[in-house]
């Protein structure tokens, strides 16, 4: 009985240490490919140029040097890092006409996935407490949003989505695959791949619900909270110019977060239903590479300052050559 226990064990991890996923990607068509490839490629470049560009004018200005920026210079990075976790995979697997990804690749994908939506959640509510003490409390906004409280609460977000990713990975690690399992996605989404198990999921299952309603949820209502009491003292300010003046501090960041948030409950939404099918991965190009390309084009067409800085940059390499 024992040695049968033991070769059930080691089949069992053979068969996830020799897995290989096939990601079934947007399309089966052969004719789209290279349209998909040119137009993935376009997105990303663009994504990562234009928040490459908002790093580059927040630290090289010293009028930006403000809670505000520091916390969206952050953000753009993490949106580099998130849109980098799953377009260059796709990228060279459209161009290499290879579908599949190892074991171990795709590990890191989904832990790299998790880390830095996560962080992109964390980062959108950080920055909405920042307009909440800027606009109902500017006396005291100096003294709340200190340079060490802000870095404390990076911190702490990154020191959040790393202790989840990496519980999320441990407990990944227990689960079994046949050795080729398709996955209807461009990238490997956990959600997506648990359903996919040979193995029981149940832990799995009631980690991730606790982990969505802790970084999805809670995050979301802090975000509501700041806003409800941001449009009270807006609509209290008697004058017209004084109210477009505070919602104009605060508009571009709730555009972002609208297109995070909507987009991705949308997925999440579609995805209980259409996970067999190629219309949840396509739902989800809005939430993973849509979204972070269009955020840095939110700020700087709605933000006044990033403009002046934007020219004040574009002059002052002007004047070196």
């Amino acid at each position: 009985m024992d040695k049968v226990k033991i070769l059930n064990y080691m089949e069992t991890e053979n068969i996830t240490a020799t897995s290989i996923f096939i990601l079934l990607g947007l399309s089966k068509e052969n004719d789209i490919q290279p349209l998909l490839f040119g137009l993935f490629l376009f997105i990303y470049l663009v994504c990562i140029t234009g928040n490459m560009l908002i790093i580059l004018i927040i630290s090289s200005d010293a009028h930006l040097q403000t809670p505000m920026y520091f916390f969206l210079s952050n953000l753009s990075f993490a949106d580099i890092c998130f849109i980098s976790t799953t377009v260059p995979k796709m990228l060279v697997n459209i161009q290499a006409q290879n579908k599949s990804i190892t074991y171990e690749g795709c590990l890191a994908q989904m832990y790299f996935f998790m880390f830095f939506s996560g962080l992109d959640s964390l980062l959108l509510t950080v920055m909405s407490y920042d307009r909440f003490v800027a606009i109902c409390h500017p006396l005291h906004y100096m003294n709340v949003m200190s340079p060490h409280f802000c870095s404390c609460l990076l911190l702490l977000s990154w020191l959040i989505c790393l202790a989840y990713s990496l519980l999320q990975t441990l407990m990944f690690l227990r689960l079994s695959f046949c050795k080729k399992t398709e996955i209807p996605h461009f990238f490997c989404e956990l959600a997506q791949i648990l359903k996919l198990a040979c193995s029981d999921t149940y832990a799995n299952d009631v980690l991730l619900y606790c982990v969505t309603g802790l970084l999805g949820i809670i995050p979301l209502s802090g975000i509501l909270f700041s806003y409800s009491k941001i449009i009270n003292s807006i609509v209290a300010i008697s004058s017209a110019r004084g109210r477009y003046k505070a919602f104009s501090t605060c508009g571009s960041h709730l555009s972002v977060v609208s297109l995070f948030y909507g987009t991705g409950l949308g997925v999440y939404l579609t995805s209980q239903t259409t996970y067999k099918s190629r219309e949840g991965s396509i739902t989800s190009v809005m939430y993973t590479v849509v979204a972070p390309m269009l955020n840095p084009f939110i700020y700087s067409l709605r933000n006044k300052d990033l403009k002046q800085a934007l020219r004040r940059l574009f002059h002052s390499i002007g004047d070196k050559f």
